[in-house]
């Protein structure tokens, strides 16, 4: 999938898919609940960033949950790559804003959100961007930052192998979702490259969770 040379037509089935994939796997349910419910502010209207949305399936989730629960929430979802973005405006719910940007340039125009969110994005990053990563996080945070990824073990790989194939087929859901596990972080390692005033949770099923409260 990081490759801009990629087959444009399995890219977009990936990013389609990977909604299915996330919706059984990620645990967003729960840390919306656990996570993001408490940070938002008391008159329960509150703007959320998610940062590398993909395909947008977490953006349109945290709206849907938020309407659900009683809070009036709008979600903004950048990623640079103007594929994703392509995929993520093709279903646009009210409430939901969809940006081809970096966090940089948010942080640079002086935009804040009460709650920034990510999934699946660290592992990509390599040491300078992950650190310039969180650093633009705190800077657009004005209550807490979440970002969730894959909890590495054999356990997680070997689950993904076995049923990944169920949903596979003419897309990179699997050979990108294994490669994504062995790229992934256990939590003392996470922790380990964290800054200060970060800590990294174990959450379910096989997720570690990157938390820093403002």
């Amino acid at each position: 999938m990081d490759d801009p040379d990629c087959d444009p037509r399995a890219l977009e089935r990936t990013f389609r898919r990977f909604a299915v994939v996330n919706a059984l796997v990620s645990g967003w349910r729960a840390a919306w609940r656990t996570h993001v419910v408490p940070a938002l502010p008391a008159s329960g209207r509150a703007r959320i960033l998610d940062l590398g949305c993909g395909g947008g399936d977490l953006a349109r989730a945290l709206v849907r949950w938020a309407g659900s629960d009683g809070f009036a929430v709008e979600v903004v979802g950048i990623d640079p790559d103007e594929r994703a973005i392509a995929s993520a405006r093709r279903s646009t719910p009210r409430g939901v804003t969809f940006r081809q940007a970096s966090s940089g340039e948010l942080v640079a125009a002086g935009e804040r959100f009460d709650v920034v969110v990510s999934n699946h994005v660290l592992h990509h990053l390599d040491d300078p961007a992950r650190a310039a990563f969180l650093a633009d996080s705190e800077q657009l945070a004005t209550s807490r930052v979440l970002h969730s990824d894959i909890r590495r073990s054999r356990q997680a790989y070997r689950a993904y192998a076995v049923a990944s194939p169920l949903v596979a087929a003419g897309t990179f859901v699997r050979v990108d979702g294994l490669r994504s596990i062995r790229r992934s972080f256990t939590v003392p390692e996470l922790q380990d490259v964290l800054p200060a005033g970060w800590r990294a949770e174990r959450a379910a099923p096989h997720r570690v969770l990157a938390v820093r409260d403002a």
